[in-house]
């Protein structure tokens, strides 16, 4: 296949997958269907798509994205709902696939930000939505209506069905959604486990779906990139199961808190072995009290036990269960590591088993966390093809090739997966029958256009970008606050403390300078001393004219930085502080009137 240069959003990507050039094609909005993401693609999170005809737009999905560690101090990334905000009139439905947070955890944000009359989603995504609700006191600010493989969601231009899928989570679907110009799947996310724990896929409603015809397929490509078939959960289970019989002595097992499947294995070989259960870690505790209300997760309250109770009872009839199996620093697993958990020190005979695989990128965090753990005296035991202690929830490449048989899409859009993921999934697709110039690559924003049941790439996009959300801050952080953040951490902060005298025009002594993480202050005092000279001279001559605080502050940074730069190769962030004497304040609340405020 010739190789061509694809541009999406002004970057231009080399690729084996070859799209046509759709530049000429102009948008009909009265009568077009509208397929785009405002985020899930290029990523693995935020995952948001929307469906648009004419004054209809569905939503399916609302999620966030965890951030890098260049992210400093921010919590979560969020989609950019400005072009949702000023449609808000035409959002007839918010539908979600299951109950991770990469597709739920933007609710709370984007409540705030549009007005919805309901969200429609899965049985255990729908109590995980209302927790999070609760938790962000919006409780009120939408109705939860849950959904099933039977259910429907009509408006007047969408008919959507769904079909049950497997994946990490209880309750997970597949959409359907019958536009005026095809019919479009979104598979969501989804393996094929012919051994499930809990409902099956539903393979006959996908094969009727392929074989009444369907326009565009949508499907996950996480694990484009993984050959062959997952492992199923039945041998994990047997595999926890085993490691459980045969552990001599106390067992701390960390997973992922939103794997209920998973979490209620790890219960079920537990209370088979006679171990009393311990469970740590918020998220965890809010996972298994959803799971327990919903039947998911049957365990009786006297196979718990509290931290309290850890130390009545042999070593052997113990099974703690945590989070931070992707060593996050604050998660339980790490601060039992560090001998800094409340209830929890490893003793010599402890055995922690990790039912996870590092997500990438945080392969050095979990190494970091199996040697602490090794070090104080725990036997670790981690995931590998021997061992089957874990499996993915999304679909290697085998699998991948089943979904689009069974579909036999006309067009074929991979989403949720970085770049990478996107074009194995296409050469996927095109391995299937799924022709080259069919598959899309796109980026969020691009719009896909059905038109009479074809579809290509329009001339236009939508805008939309990643909001950084520090606490619950919905309104994001501007990149140039984040920008400040990582100036901090890579040069530090200088402060340059000024005294003047408005009423004269005066400085009344030389600038103090204080550093913090710039310079080692004691090594360096020769450097300031001088950084000082330079801002005194330069602020006296800007006080021989009128002036204003404003252009002091800037004076004061035009002088110093080059100076700073010039000794030391970086650039601290300058603050000036400028403090006007006693009497000259007094002066100018008389003349204005404004009292000082205690």
């Amino acid at each position: 296949m010739k190789e061509t240069t694809v541009t999406r959003a002004g970057r231009p990507y080399p690729t084996q997958v070859q799209v046509p050039d759709y530049s000429k094609n102009v948008i009909d909005r009265k009568t077009d269907t509208l397929v785009y993401a405002l985020g899930g693609l290029g990523e693995v999170g935020k995952n948001m798509y929307c469906y648009e005809h004419d004054d209809e737009i569905i939503i399916v999905d609302c999620g966030v994205l965890f951030p890098e560690e260049e992210l400093l101090g921010i919590d979560y990334v969020i989609n950019d709902y400005s072009y949702l905000v000023k449609n808000q009139s035409k959002i007839k439905a918010l539908i979600i696939t299951h109950g991770h947070e990469d597709h739920i955890g933007g609710i709370p944000f984007f409540l705030r930000s549009v007005h919805l009359k309901q969200i429609h989603a899965p049985r255990f995504a729908k109590a995980l939505i209302e927790k999070k609700l609760e938790e962000h006191h919006l409780s009120r600010a939408c109705k939860v209506t849950e959904i099933n493989g039977d259910s429907r969601v009509r408006t007047k231009y969408f008919n959507v069905g769904f079909f049950d899928t497997v994946h990490s989570i209880p309750d997970s679907l597949g959409v359907i959604i019958n536009t005026p110009n095809g019919r479009i799947i979104h598979t969501g996310d989804f393996k094929f486990d012919l051994t499930p724990i809990g409902t099956n896929s539903d393979y006959q409603k996908m094969a009727y779906i392929g074989q009444v015809g369907v326009t565009l397929l949508m499907s996950d490509s996480t694990n484009s990139g993984v050959p062959g078939f997952s492992v199923s959960e039945k041998k994990v289970a047997n595999s926890i199961m085993d490691q459980m019989r045969k552990t001599p002595g106390r067992l701390l097992v960390s997973t992922f808190a939103s794997n209920v499947n998973r979490l209620n294995q790890i219960l079920m070989a537990a209370v088979a072995c006679n171990r009393k259960i311990a469970v740590f870690g918020r998220s965890m505790e809010n996972v298994l009290e959803i799971g327990r209300k919903l039947g998911v997760i049957k365990i009786e309250d006297s196979s718990f036990i509290t931290g309290n109770e850890l130390n009545t009872l042999p070593a052997n009839r113990i099974c703690i269960v945590c989070t931070g199996s992707q060593g996050e620093p604050m998660a339980a697993l790490s601060r039992i590591a560090n001998g800094t958990h409340k209830f929890i020190h490893i003793i010599p005979g402890d055995t922690v088993l990790f039912s996870s695989n590092p997500i990438p990128g945080n392969g050095v965090s979990v190494s970091a966390v199996v040697n602490q753990l090794t070090r104080v005296g725990a036997n670790v035991i981690t995931n590998s093809a021997l061992t089957s202690f874990h499996t993915t929830g999304h679909a290697p490449v085998e699998e991948q090739k089943l979904m689009l048989n069974l579909i036999k899409p006309k067009f074929f859009m991979p989403n949720h997966g970085e770049y990478k993921m996107l074009i194995q999934h296409a050469k996927t697709a095109q391995e299937t029958g799924v022709p080259a110039e069919n598959c899309f690559i796109c980026s969020n924003g691009d719009i896909v256009v059905l038109r009479d049941e074809e579809a290509f790439i329009a001339n236009e996009r939508i805008q939309t970008d990643s909001i950084y959300v520090d606490g619950n801050d919905a309104s994001g952080l501007s990149t140039s606050v984040i920008k400040d953040r990582q100036i901090l951490a890579d040069s530090g902060l200088v402060a340059v403390i000024v005294t003047i005298d408005s009423r004269y025009n005066k400085i009344l002594c030389r600038p103090s300078i204080v550093s913090r993480g710039f310079v080692y202050i004691k090594d360096s005092q020769t450097l300031l001393k001088e950084a000082e000279l330079i801002v005194y001279d330069a602020l006296k001559k800007k006080m021989l004219q009128r002036t204003t605080f404003g252009e002091l502050k800037n004076c004061i940074r035009a002088s110093l930085e080059p100076f700073l730069f010039q000794k030391t190769n970086r650039n601290p962030i300058v603050i000036p502080v400028i403090l006007n004497q006693k009497a000259a304040i007094a002066e100018i609340q008389a003349k204005t009137g404004v009292r000082k405020v205690k």
